[in-house]
Parts: structure tokens; sequence; C-alpha cells
């Protein structure tokens, strides 16, 4: 076997789980030159490789570790949320997967990295980079509030984005249309985002300080039962929308308000 921190093509992995990232990790660990074993089942025999990387649920880690333990140089997690407690490093790639994309899915997505070594943390990263990502750390201690980010970014904008679904629909719009006519809204809403932060790009009701705007569409959001969620989506919206005030942040355009007709919302 390979000594511990290097990556020759030559390196044995074994990716243990077949679910959707340990599939779409094997293609691309198979297609970056490494010999690939699997992705295999929980309950299949364990080869002996230079790494194990285990892609199974957090709460099947500790066992699988302990099976993978004896047949592997270095055994590691691609949890973002689980500790380095029963391996030897981490790899969580920041991007969410049906199972069905192709290697260049990597290709410049962040990976969260760790290891208990600096061996183990080199491999991560040379693994990171093998896939085409860009790799950087977050230790134990980070963990609960990156995995957090991570699930506001991906899960709960799949929350919100289910609830504009079902009021699009509530005003007559097919779901396959609302997806198709909200989409670009969405797109551009996150490009302003990922360009300037929330505070500077916010438009809308909330931001303009239209109260009854926003009541009108709270009544809405009632109507089918989302009154709780358009309740708390809306004060943390006022939050965003009086730190934009109070940073001096002029409104985005196209929001109808200007900085100081922000700072009062009612």
């Amino acid at each position: 076997m390979q000594p511990a921190s290097s990556l020759a093509p030559g390196t044995t992995i074994a990716i243990v789980g077949a679910g959707r990232l340990g599939r779409v990790l094997a293609r691309a660990l198979r297609g970056a030159g490494f010999d690939v074993l699997g992705p295999l089942r929980r309950d299949q025999s364990m080869p002996t490789v230079d790494i194990a990387l285990l892609c199974v649920p957090d709460t099947a880690i500790a066992a699988v570790a302990f099976v993978a333990r004896p047949h592997a140089r270095l055994v590691g997690h691609v949890s973002g949320a689980t500790p380095l407690t029963h391996v030897d490093f981490s790899l969580h790639p920041l991007q969410t997967f049906t199972g069905a994309e192709t290697p260049d899915v990597f290709q410049g997505i962040g990976a969260a990295v760790d290891g208990r070594t600096d061996d183990a943390l080199l491999l991560a990263e040379q693994l990171a980079r093998a896939v085409g990502a860009e790799p950087f750390r977050i230790d134990d201690a980070h963990r609960a509030s990156y995995h957090a980010a991570a699930s506001f970014a991906s899960n709960f904008t799949l929350t919100v984005l289910d609830a504009a679904e079902r009021l699009a629909s509530a005003a007559g719009i097919p779901s396959t249309d609302a997806r198709e006519r909200l989409a670009p809204l969405v797109r551009q809403t996150v490009e302003n985002w990922s360009a300037s932060g929330a505070a500077s790009v916010l438009t809308g009701p909330i931001a303009r300080g239209d109260e009854e705007t926003v009541a009108r569409q709270r009544e809405a959001a009632r109507e089918i039962d989302l009154d709780v969620l358009f309740d708390a989506l809306a004060t943390a919206t006022r939050e965003i929308a009086t730190r934009s005030a109070d940073e001096g942040t002029p409104a985005a355009e196209g929001s109808g308000a200007s900085a100081e007709k922000k700072e009062s919302p009612a």
C-alpha cells in the first residue's frame, strides 16, 4: 500500500456506502485515476486498502469505522456534522447530490476537511483537490455552525421554495409553471446575495416598510397554513432590513425604498 500521505494514482480507496454521494464520489475518484473499490454496501466484506472513505449515515459511522479500521491505513467520513472521534479525517463536499451527477459536479465547489494528524489532514485536502474541489478546514469545534449554515443554504431554502410554490398554486398557477416562473427570480436573488450579501440587496415590502402589503401577504399565507412560517421569516427579514439601515446600506435597485425609509419599518 502507499504511504499515508501519498495520493499516487495507484492509491486504493474503498467507498463504503452506496447512497447518493457514495456513488458520485466513487465515479469521480475513479476518473481521477485511483483504484476505487465500491461503492460497497455496509454489509459487504471490507477489502484491504489504503483509504476507507465512509459514505454512510452519521449514526452508522462508528460501527462501520470499527469494521473498516483493521483493513485500511486511514479511515475517513464525508459527514459535515460528525466529529473525528472514530475516523482519521473528514471530507464533506459542500454540495447537494441526487446520485446521478457526473464527476465534474465537484469542480470548483468547496469541501470542508479536517484530520486528526497533519498527514490525515493533508490526505483529505489532496482527495478534495483530486476531484476538483477546493478544500477548507472546519474543525470539530465549529462543525455544528458549519453544518447548520449548509442546512440553511440548502435544506431550508427548499422549505421556503416549497412554500412559494404552494402560494403560487393558491394563486392558480400550476406547480410546474410556478417553479419555472419563480426559478429566474430565485437565481437572480442568489446571484445578488453572492455578490453583496443580504442586507444590501434586500427588496420587497418589508424593505420598503410597506406593512399593508405585508399584512395581505400574511393573510394569503394563513389561508394555506403557512402563517407561522411567514411570521418567522418576516421577523428575520425585518432584522436584515434594520441591519441594512444601521449600516447605511442603500436600498437595492428596484426595491422602491431609500435607506432612510428602511430605518423604521412599521
